[in-house]
């Protein structure tokens, strides 16, 4: 399973969610809220450190973990349509790329708000996320 980790309570990570799940047609990926419950198990048992939720995660096929660009690299990589052109980014060295990426993060809420819960999807997409059973 291809598992999309984010901070469910970012307005601009929850609609970045809902335009990957538009360019994911072949529903290859899964989404989970850092906050939520499933979210809670996947960072408990990939380790991670909770203090750095200024980061998307992706989990490729259950055992691998990647995170800041490298993590939309890869989640890029399974899409179809426009959002592939964001794959030029390659060529931009990792850590200038994720200098950028870090910058961008920290400012998220200031510049896009915050919920005070995380996003509950439509009927139409529920099924793309994780239950607690993950």
């Amino acid at each position: 399973m291809n598992i999309v980790l984010f901070d469910g309570v970012c307005n601009f990570c929850n609609s970045t969610v809902i335009r990957i799940i538009k360019y994911d047609t072949d529903n290859r990926l899964k989404f989970a809220a850092q906050q939520s419950e499933a979210g809670k198990k996947i960072v408990k048992s990939f380790n991670i450190d909770t203090n750095d939720s200024d980061t998307i995660y992706f989990i490729k096929d259950d055992t691998t973990l990647y995170k800041e660009t490298k993590a939309l690299i890869e989640i890029v990589k399974l899409l179809k349509g426009k959002p592939r052109l964001l794959l030029i980014i390659v060529v931009i060295p990792a850590p200038i790329r994720d200098f950028f990426y870090r910058l961008f993060a920290k400012n998220r809420y200031r510049l896009f708000g915050r919920r005070q819960d995380c996003m509950i999807p439509s009927d139409e997409i529920s099924n793309r996320f994780l239950d607690v059973g993950y």
